[in-house]
């Protein structure tokens, strides 16, 4: 998710400037407290505490008494006020804390007393009875003699009591460098290596001349050999680095290991059970994430959790909400759909695309020559609807899809037919936090011709897709198609607010042109209607060059429609020459692998990784198994099975970006409601889940905290705390659901 903070967006551009273990050059020399009175020995000034908190000293320590029912994390504080911070200074922030009742989750934050409030620094502890230590280390981004120390203590529903001593923050510490786990040097894909597909790896290693290498199977006895290829440093990495092709070996097999200059990768194995199984629980990864029904423990173990957002206190629900003050004069049931990421709001622009890319996944099934659809046929994902002879994931998609024609503004009102942008909460919510106990009041952000779009755009394609098991449904999802692409036509440049990012993410774009050609894209290919077909024909985005570095997303969905052109059946004139552009952008994107030393389509300029890397990677890889589709050509199978190994393991950080896939795996997504890390009484993401990966901006405090000076592939953490580098969202998790889909069929 582009998450645009407002309190934090003057902190993107101070990331990746320092060299990686390097102290910051502004650390003092000389150690200095800059809080007051942090032992509380005989009393509690100067720190503050808002009306609602009763504070003194107990037993030498600030003991405060939080009540229950507020809503926002800031609603009940202790705090103190005027502390002095220096730009590029290093600073230890520690304190012992406690909580009775055990269990509460408190916001420590470093930041600005002043609007607009920004946060430098933040961190959620759960607190137990007994208590237990703190301590972090970060670097002020300004100089300012207005900062605060604050322990944010609100959003709870029952009162208890907090208890702090040993409060502390004393600069000119030395920067704590961060040096990740990143375990054996050889990096593999940890999940699999399709018999037939292309297996490489590499090795991370000071040597410069090729070492000999081994491939054992799970009882150590060696069943392939040969020599590494030297590849110099790696740019996205700094590591110097070899390639290891063991791709001649073909057996099916777990438990394998490759052995180089002295280190044994982490396990692996050779063959397809592992993509059959992904590509159901990358899709699955939806019914978790729906709104407005209760999550059913017996379909997923673990999950259940009550319906969220239904109009049951504390929620003020979505079944009418009302616009943000000024904007309209009417509620509506917007209940349903998914949220879209680790937090409680909903977003048609995010929605459109993470819905026409599933519905993707199912037409490439139907369409493509490796296609299976009975795979995601009906009861491959238990799901509510399974049973209902309706393939599941058309069923998963349509509860989206169902939201996203309630956001469309009603006949009579002003803009009528175009779509509202999102609605979210008032404010933003702590983590964590269930659906169900989100006390916040909800809002209908304006609407957007981006939204619009987006709109027209998914349910147009639905029309085609539903048409066969509900002919009503496909009707009435192609009127409000056209009726949003009439709206759009007639209010082209209706932009949401770039500054309208409290409570929820903004998702702002003024160059909506790409949306107006996936829209109609979508339209004709439908309908075979002239009108869509001229609008096709002559727009810019048509013959314009958009496979760029960095791969399509909800912002950039000219790709959207012009894979789709590209595969599904139609008389467009020069439809070859729309095939021959994919194939063209396929072979750029191999040609990026073939450079890359760790093997992935992905080379963005500078080196800077963009919000959710590993998204656009998949989807990079997913223009080149559409060249796969269209021409039958092995380089591009191969290109595509290859580019997935990034995401399992085969990268700097020795990882796989999917949780429950890989020895190691990311488990510590930023979200609300699988927020283990905080609360061991909630549950990891599920398996399946896609982290966002590196991302050079590093825009959370937790993050900069660790990061400074990251390089490319490094700039990434697996905490719950870093929203920048480890959310998860819909639309990331339908690019690894459709790239699942296809490897799977390779099999």
């Amino acid at each position: 998710m582009k998450r645009r903070r407002t309190a934090l967006l003057a902190l993107a551009a101070l990331a990746g400037t320092a060299l990686v273990g390097l102290p910051a050059s502004g650390a003092a020399a000389e150690e200095v407290e800059q809080l007051k009175n942090g032992t509380f020995d005989s009393t509690t000034a100067p720190w503050w505490t808002t009306s609602n908190v009763t504070a003194g000293v107990s037993d030498g320590q600030l003991c405060a008494d939080v009540p229950g029912g507020t809503a926002n994390r800031w609603d009940a504080a202790v705090g103190q006020n005027d502390v002095t911070l220096v730009k590029g200074e290093s600073y230890k922030f520690s304190f012992t804390a406690k909580g009775s009742p055990e269990g509460h989750v408190v916001r420590a934050i470093v930041g600005l007393q002043v609007a607009p409030y920004d946060t430098y620094f933040e961190v959620s502890p759960q607190l137990s009875v007994s208590g237990n230590s703190y301590s972090y280390t970060f670097t002020s981004p300004v100089d300012t003699a207005q900062g605060q120390v604050g322990f944010q203590l609100g959003g709870s529903t029952d009162p208890f009591r907090f208890c702090m001593d040993d409060a502390s923050l004393l600069g000119g510490v030395p920067p704590e460098v961060y040096v990740p786990d990143t375990g054996p040097r050889v990096r593999v894909n940890q999940v699999a290596y399709l018999p037939a597909g292309p297996k490489n790896a590499t090795l991370v290693t000071d040597a410069t001349t090729k070492l000999p290498w081994q491939l054992r199977n799970a009882s150590g006895a060696v069943v392939a050999h040969g020599s590494t290829v030297p590849r110099g440093v790696d740019a996205s990495s700094g590591q110097n680095v070899h390639s290891i092709d063991f791709g001649a070996y073909r057996k099916k097999g777990t438990g394998f290991t490759l052995v180089a200059d002295g280190e044994t990768s982490r396990p692996f194995d050779i063959g397809t059970a592992a993509y059959e199984q992904l590509r159901l629980d990358a899709a699955k990864y939806y019914y978790t994430q729906r709104s407005g029904i209760a999550i059913s423990d017996d379909l997923r173990p673990g999950y259940g959790r009550p319906a969220g957002h239904v109009n049951v206190a504390p929620n003020q629900g979505d079944k009418n909400v009302p616009c943000q003050p000024g904007v309209c004069d009417y509620t509506l049931d917007v209940s349903g759909g998914w949220y879209d990421a680790g937090d409680h709001g909903k977003y048609v622009v995010n929605g459109g695309i993470s819905t026409w890319e599933l519905l993707s996944t199912y037409e490439r099934e139907l369409l493509a020559r490796t296609g299976e659809p009975g795979k995601l046929g009906d009861g491959s994902l238990a799901i509510p609807e399974s049973g209902n002879k309706v393939p599941d994931i058309l069923d998963e998609a349509r509860w989206e899809l169902e939201f996203l024609l309630k956001m469309q503004v009603p006949d009579g009102k002003p803009l009528a037919g175009m779509a509202h942008h999102k609605i979210h909460d008032e404010q933003w919510t702590g983590l964590p936090l269930l659906p169900s106990d989100d006390p916040q009041k909800r809002e209908l952000h304006p609407p957007s011709t981006a939204a619009t779009l987006n709109l027209a755009a998914a349910a147009a394609q639905a029309a085609r897709l539903y048409k066969p098991y509900d002919k009503a449904f496909a009707a009435k999802a192609l009127t409000a198609a056209r009726k949003a692409w009439a709206a759009a036509l007639a209010h082209p440049d209706v932009y949401a607010s770039e500054s309208d990012g409290t409570g929820g993410g903004t998702y702002a774009d003024n160059n909506v042109t790409d949306e107006f050609y996936w829209a109609a894209a979508e339209l004709y290919l439908t309908t075979g209607e002239k009108t869509f077909q001229d609008y096709v024909l002559a727009s810019p985005v048509h013959t314009a060059d958009i496979f760029v570095p960095v791969g399509y997303d909800w912002a950039r969905t000219a790709a959207a429609a012009r894979l789709d052109l590209a595969t599904v059946p139609s008389k467009l004139p020069g439809r070859d020459k729309v095939r021959q552009s994919v194939v063209k952008g396929a072979d750029r994107y191999l040609a990026t692998l073939k450079a890359q030393p760790y093997g992935l389509p992905y080379a963005p300029e500078g080196n800077l990784y963009d919000w959710g890397s590993n998204h656009q990677i998949l989807h990079n890889g997913i223009v080149i198994a559409t060249a796969y589709d269209i021409t039958g050509a092995s380089k591009y199978r191969d290109g595509a099975l290859q580019g997935i190994d990034y995401i399992f393991g085969r990268n700097a950080l020795n990882m796989s970006y999917v949780t429950g896939y890989g020895e190691v795996n990311s488990h510590n997504q930023h979200a609300r409601w699988y927020a283990h890390q905080l609360d061991p009484n909630m549950p990891n993401p599920p398996k399946g889940t896609l982290a966002g990966g590196p991302n050079s901006g590093i825009q959370d405090p937790y993050a900069q905290s660790k990061l400074q000076g990251c390089v490319g592939q490094f700039c990434y953490i697996d905490d719950i705390q870093s929203w920048s580098t480890n959310e998860h969202t819909i639309n990331w998790n339908s690019a690894l659901t459709r790239m699942a889909s296809f490897v799977a069929d390779q099999g």
